[in-house]
């Protein structure tokens, strides 16, 4: 037991150094990548949602579901989502049949939907809230968003150009492809009654550009706000918030099995307001979701400028997130126009690391994974390292 607790306390300084270090390091960059993205690996779906509007609310999940392959499970269809404060000005989706970072054989993007506050332009777009009834294990229901992106509206409706979300305030955005019936093995799976259900954004190559704002939050703050001045752009597996976003019973979505969500630019805490972190939300290398997969830099938060950057998926498991002021918007992008702007950002402006490389895989409907994985050597690396050798002596102990 001496010898075991000596080891929890050896793990806790070496976690405390190390941390320091990676604090020290950690700095603003303008283009973050990484690489080794995707791997194969499994997810649960709902099956089944029980007396939803009760007390004995309940959900159940049905067999594993395989993915694999570059950028999986984030190759699958995605909802793109937003909180406060936050302005949104043009929000752009683009797929190519194959773009590869720094490779000029890759093809053009096409603009598959767009988004534009000032002229009210809305292509392939529904904006949607959590606005509508509460759910014992659901939380609210999904509802049309009015144009203020926050209230409820009884059919689709244009987000306003004048939309800035107050802290805590969310919205998100479907495609207008509806699903069909809510059903287990259907397109869209099974999904809460009543709510207006649409695909995500799929591909396995795919862009998403933004022009935005993220102003200082003006309102008091209080406990009623969880995310006070904590703005945020984020991306989920779109069975997600079809059936909950933030459930009581972990049942009640495919996150907890690692079905896919990735930050692209959020502020992760209180402390760090002007920190915008990007984070996997997969199995990829760590066994706990909620701590996630974060590079070791982060892209500043201008709070009293218009900012524009965005998220590239490649084909060959690049993820790219930058902020620049020459994204474009244009219908068809090119290779050449995406090259100039990655290029275009200094190196030291640049920070570049890799994900695990999965060596097997198995099944969870928790927040643990069961999976094998090999470290890339990288910053962001001695964090897992770290959580590791802590687990393993504080089970010595247990």
């Amino acid at each position: 037991m001496v010898q075991a607790v000596g080891s929890v306390l050896a793990a806790l300084c070496a976690a405390s150094f190390a941390s320091a270090q990676m604090s020290s390091q950690a700095q603003t960059y303008n283009l973050i990548e990484f690489g080794n993205v995707g791997f194969a690996g499994t997810f649960t779906n709902v099956k089944k949602i029980s007396n939803a509007e009760k007390d004995s609310c309940s959900c159940t999940v049905g067999d594993a579901e395989w993915f694999s392959g570059d950028n999986a499970p984030l190759s699958a269809a995605v909802s793109v989502h937003f909180r406060g404060p936050l302005s949104l000005s043009k929000f752009a989706y683009y797929t190519s049949p194959s773009f590869t970072i720094n490779d000029s054989s890759s093809e053009s993007w096409s603009r598959d939907a767009y988004y534009d506050a000032s002229s009210q332009t809305a292509e392939n777009v529904t904006f949607l809230t959590a606005a509508g009834d509460s759910s014992p294990c659901l939380g609210d229901a999904l509802t049309y968003a009015s144009e203020n992106g926050t209230g409820a509206a009884d059919d689709s409706t244009i987000l306003e150009s004048d939309n800035l979300l107050a802290s805590d305030g969310e919205f998100s955005i479907f495609s207008n492809i509806s699903c069909p019936d809510s059903g287990y093995g259907k397109g869209c799976g099974v999904y809460r009654s009543g709510i207006p259900a649409y695909y995500g954004f799929e591909g396995d190559t795919k862009m998403f550009l933004f022009e935005f704002k993220m102003p200082t939050a003006t309102e008091e703050n209080s406990t009623s706000i969880e995310y006070y001045d904590m703005p945020a752009i984020w991306l989920l597996n779109d069975h997600i918030p079809r059936t909950s976003q933030y459930p009581t019973n972990s049942n009640c979505s495919c996150w907890a099995s690692g079905c896919g969500e990735f930050d692209i630019f959020e502020v992760m805490n209180g402390t760090e307001n002007n920190n915008l972190y990007s984070t996997f939300h997969t199995f990829q290398g760590i066994e706990d979701l909620e701590i996630g997969i974060q590079a070791s830099g982060y892209i500043e938060r201008d709070t009293s400028a218009t900012m524009m950057g965005g998220v590239i998926f490649d084909s060959s498991g690049n993820t790219v997130v930058f902020m620049s002021n020459d994204t474009v918007f244009d219908s068809s992008i090119d290779y050449s126009t995406i090259n100039s702007l990655i290029s275009g950002i200094d190196a030291d402006e640049t920070y570049s690391t890799e994900l695990a490389t999965i060596s097997a895989t198995a099944s969870s409907s928790t927040s643990k994974s069961g999976a094998a994985f090999v470290l890339k050597p990288s910053a962001g690396a001695i964090h897992y390292l770290i959580l590791s050798a802590v687990m393993s002596a504080i089970n010595l102990v247990l």
